[in-house]
């Protein structure tokens, strides 16, 4: 141990007199750590929110009565099951909207707490703890999250109106209800809900069930069903987050190159060090020891400070994720981070992953160099050489990989595995494919100091490489990511245009209103088409799925574009002989055109052939079109969920103001075409809101390696600059020339990141988008856009460049002068 604690101390010393090496592992540790684990952090905390959504009203054994048709059912089914005996409890669920607000709705859980089967807990509380005089008594209480009300602009202990002008108890903060939802007794929502002896369905005790008798003939318009366990969210979801921890990781391993490089040339400048402590009788295994207690030091200061940083990013962008998948998925998660003591634990462990990642290689360099060896730099560059070709040979057999996963995988794991085996063949690659170009510059260039230009590129690259893969990573993910939301946005914004072709868009607030509102509008003056929406939800293959019933217009040819169709695809459609499907639920179906669609219904299963396919970009459900007629004659519970309204000139505004003042609709449920081409743009802006600030993030991370890896290689750069000052080449133009070897470095990398770049492009909207999502887009290639991104690799190259050679071109007469007087 005395011995080991000498020898770290030794190695301690050169940090003393190289701090800017400690601060480069340090920064390259906290910057890979805080990117890794913000991403966790936004995913960790959805994926808790998603949780408590499941666990609103959960208990160890539960099933439930549901209606077989429609949403609800009445009341006095439930009334009948208990004098009958049976241990039954009623649960209302709806939403309700606040006009005015960010947040413009939010679920109305209404439940009775007097008979909930033994073991439920509401929110994580149970049944038995329930305040009930506060809970059902006058005026009662409105369990509400926290961020839910602070959302909502609302304060504790004092009652809410709704936009419909209906009044809530008073709402107390509960910390374990999901966000966006409201808990309130059965009574109080049947009244929020304008349901008056409605119940959505019945909760039972599935030990109790399995010993009770068939259901009455009372309950015939009643079916079991298994509890839900919150999957669909989950399965829905997953991609969005997986594509986040795919950004996050890239970050990771960017991060990394600078800690990879400031480690190599670290122990590059004490091979002297190495040398004497093993001339003095210091064996190898406490050599490697007290390096790795080295390097586990960095890596707990690192990791620190990386999951205080992330935790502060994720917080930044929590909000903009949010918003994305409530917009895209429904999905409501809190606007405020609540992380376990795990999360801040594991924030550490990764970092010391990151660091034996990191170092490892460099470690196992100097351990197999033989004594004499560790301080002749030829020696060194022997050995860089030879990982240099193991490094191409991993290169290849990352590309075999790539093309495997391209083939022979089906899911969005095989998917994102290729795309990361590109990027890191594209890598190891580099350094090979710059050398490889250097050396045919250097067969054309003539003249003394051009041939040295090259040569001491050629020199300098091996410490380079690691900052130009890093660069080379950051700036083909932001090519990729950057062409494939702008081919998104080309594509969104064209199939918006052609679907939002009514003028007007309402969502009543219950199917009596619909008809009534469809009965009125369609003899009002300037209403030229009235188009009603019949909806109903079932399963396919265990995927959600939405029936829409419409009636075929004659515009819908050209307002509703197909992907694929068959003849006469509309004419069928509306005559109710065939169906059409969304892109993503004929993937997940695995059927095509002509196919025939089995669909679940209450008189048995309906066949129908399958006679167009359609885009439904940014919803997560498959969704099937039939005709109104026939939905409503084979699912009788589909609902007329909404109205859109195709208007004469300049009748949108005074329309809209007679339906809000005639049917008490506000302007959350009558909403004109541009401001639903807004909200929609939106939400598209905020989707991609934290992947662009990822991408941004990573590339000024890869800047701060290639400003790093400079700065250190200031100090050596000295001894081979000294010999061409004594020939006469002045500091000022030793500066620039080496500003020039950095920015054709950077240049050549640029180039080489173009092509990478459009690779994972078109991988994104090709394979990860299919595996995602469900959809493929178009590959828009913007030459400008890369253009864009090329010069912007090149200023994040020359402002790290800057103040490293600002440094060496301002070097004392002296200190040249120095490197003549210490010749080795």
């Amino acid at each position: 141990m005395r011995t080991l604690r000498i020898t770290l101390l030794a190695l301690l010393s050169h940090w003393r007199r190289h701090p800017l090496q400690f601060f480069s592992i340090l920064t390259g540790l906290w910057l890979a750590t805080s990117l890794w684990t913000g991403v966790e952090a936004l995913n960790g905390q959805a994926r808790a929110d998603y949780a408590r959504a499941s666990a609103m009203l959960s208990a160890p054994s539960q099933s439930q009565l549901i209606p077989r048709q429609g949403q609800r059912f009445d009341q006095n089914l439930y009334v009948a099951l208990r004098r009958q005996g049976w241990a039954v409890s009623p649960v209302l669920e709806g939403r309700v909207r606040f006009a005015g607000e960010t947040l413009t709705s939010v679920e109305v859980l209404g439940i009775e707490p007097l008979s909930l089967p033994v073991g439920t807990s509401v929110a994580g509380q149970a049944e038995r703890a329930f305040d009930l005089t506060g809970f059902i008594g006058s005026p009662g209480e409105a369990w509400i999250a926290p961020d839910t009300l602070q959302r909502l602009g609302l304060k504790a202990g004092e009652p809410a109106t709704t936009s419909d002008g209906q009044r809530l108890p008073p709402l107390v903060p509960r910390a374990e209800l999901a966000p966006g939802v409201i808990v309130v007794d059965i009574g109080a929502a049947q009244t929020l809900l304008g349901a008056p002896g409605q119940v959505s369905r019945l909760l039972v005790d599935a030990d109790l069930a399995a010993r009770q008798p068939p259901l009455p003939s009372a309950a015939a318009a009643l079916q079991w069903r298994a509890s839900e366990d919150g999957g669909d969210l989950q399965r829905l979801t997953e991609s969005f987050h997986l594509n986040l921890t795919a950004l996050g990781m890239l970050a990771f391993i960017v991060g990394l190159f600078i800690v990879h490089a400031s480690i190599g040339l670290a122990l590059e400048q004490r091979r002297g060090v190495l040398r004497t402590l093993r001339a003095c009788g210091v064996n190898l295994s406490t050599l490697i020891s007290a390096l790795a207690v080295e390097l586990g030091a960095f890596a707990i200061l690192g990791g620190l400070a990386g999951v205080i940083s992330g935790y502060l990013l994720a917080s930044v962008l929590l909000g903009n994720v949010a918003s994305s998948l409530r917009g895209l998925y429904g999905a409501e998660v809190s606007g405020q981070l609540s992380l376990s003591p795990s999360w801040w634990v594991a924030g550490v462990a990764i970092s010391l992953l990151g660091a034996l990642l990191a170092g490892c290689s460099s470690l196992l360099r100097a351990a197999r160099l033989p004594l004499l060896a560790l301080a002749q730099a030829q020696a060194w560059r022997i050995a860089q050489g030879v990982w240099l070709r193991r490094q191409a040979m991993l290169a290849i057999v990352l590309a075999i990989v790539a093309v495997g996963c391209w083939r022979f995988g089906n899911s969005l794991l095989s998917a994102l595995l290729m795309m990361g085996a590109i990027l890191l063949a594209g890598a190891l690659f580099l350094p090979a494919l710059l050398d490889a170009a250097l050396a045919g510059l250097a067969r054309v260039c003539r003249g003394p100091l051009t041939e040295w230009f090259i040569a001491d590129s050629r020199q300098q690259l091996p410490a380079m490489a690691l900052a130009l893969m890093a660069l080379l990573l950051a700036l083909s993910a932001s090519v990729g990511v950057g062409s494939m939301t702008e081919g998104f946005r080309q594509t969104f914004l064209g199939w918006l245009d052609q679907r939002l072709s009514a003028d007007l868009y309402l969502t009543p607030r219950d199917p009596a209103q619909s008809v009534e509102i469809a009965a009125w509008a369609a003899g009002q003056p300037g209403v030229k088409v009235v188009q009603p929406q019949w909806r109903t939800d079932f399963r396919l293959q265990g995927w959600p799925v939405q029936a829409q019933g419409i009636v075929v217009q004659p515009a819908f040819p050209e307002q509703w574009p197909l992907l694929e169709q068959s003849d006469r695809a509309w004419d069928r459609l509306g005559a109710g002989q065939g169906v059409m499907l969304s892109e993503q639920l004929g993937r997940r179906l695995q059927v095509g055109l002509s196919d025939t669609l089995v669909l679940p219904s209450g008189d048995g299963e309906q066949r129908l052939p399958i006679v167009g396919i359609y885009a439904d970009y940014g919803n997560p459900k498959g969704q099937v079109l039939l005709a109104a007629d026939r939905l409503r004659q084979h699912w009788p519970e589909a609902v007329m969920t909404n109205l859109s309204m195709r208007l004469e000139p300049g009748r949108a505004a005074s329309l809209a103001d007679t339906l809000k003042d005639r049917y008490g609709l506000d302007s959350t449920r009558v909403i004109d075409q541009t401001t639903i081409k807004r909200w929609s743009i939106d939400v598209f802006e905020r989707t991609f809101a934290a992947t662009g600030a990822l991408n941004t993030l990573t590339l000024a991370v890869a800047g701060i390696a290639l400003f790093i890896s400079l700065l250190t290689l200031g100090h050596s750069r000295v001894g081979q600059l000294a010999p061409l000052w004594a020939l006469g080449v002045r500091r000022s133009r030793l500066g620039w020339l080496t500003l020039g070897q950095t920015l054709m470095l950077a240049c050549l990398t640029v180039l080489l990141a173009m092509p990478l770049g459009l690779l994972l492009a078109w991988c994104m909207v090709a394979v990860v988008n299919v595996q995602a999502f469900g959809w493929r887009l178009p590959l828009y290639v913007s030459t400008l856009q890369l253009v864009q991104l090329g010069m912007l690799g090149l200023l994040t190259s020359l402002l790290a460049a800057a103040g490293p050679i600002w440094r060496l071109a301002r070097r004392q007469p002296a200190d040249l002068l120095r490197q003549f007087a210490d010749e080795r």
